[in-house]
């Protein structure tokens, strides 16, 4: 396969791991995925939907981030960062401190991830409000490039 037909870049986690973000109204297009059991059912829909938009709105995709509030068994809210407002989408604006740490392997391992990184949060002296999962990679690319990547950011 060629990078031609790689969708998305390859994540270097040395920039996201153990850092600390600080986000003061940073943009995101905000949509909603359905899901069963936190299996999302039109992940990939919604995400192809929603890059049109950008797209179509002369807007970018800052660093490739998108990040999942899985708030609930039955779906999940998907942030798109932009850089500037889509119209025609929900737009939403996220401001805090977030603590992140690189997880690779499979989704299965997500439990043991949340857990590790509750551990991590604790040992910075910190306690976590909020969790955010941000999946680096679309299956397609992660088995080109052999590594799955899923960042977690523990809002503090």
């Amino acid at each position: 396969m060629t990078n031609q037909q790689l969708c998305c870049p390859k994540f270097d986690p040395q920039v996201w791991d153990g850092k600390e973000f600080n986000w003061d109204n940073k943009l995101f297009l905000k949509d909603r995925v359905l899901s069963v059991f936190h299996m999302p059912l039109n992940f990939g829909q919604v995400i192809v939907k929603n890059m049109e938009k950008i797209g179509k709105a002369g807007a970018q995709n800052i660093d490739n981030l998108m990040i999942s509030d899985e708030n609930s068994m039955w779906g999940s809210d998907v942030y798109i960062a932009v850089d500037k407002d889509v119209p025609s989408a929900k737009m939403a604006k996220i401001s805090g401190t977030f603590l992140a740490k690189v997880f690779e392997g499979e989704y299965r391992e997500i439990g043991n991830w949340i857990k590790q990184m509750e551990e991590f949060v604790v040992s910075k002296g910190k306690a976590s409000k909020k969790l955010y999962f941000y999946y680096t990679t679309c299956p397609k690319c992660a088995k080109i490039y052999g590594k799955n990547y899923v960042v977690l950011l523990a809002e503090i």
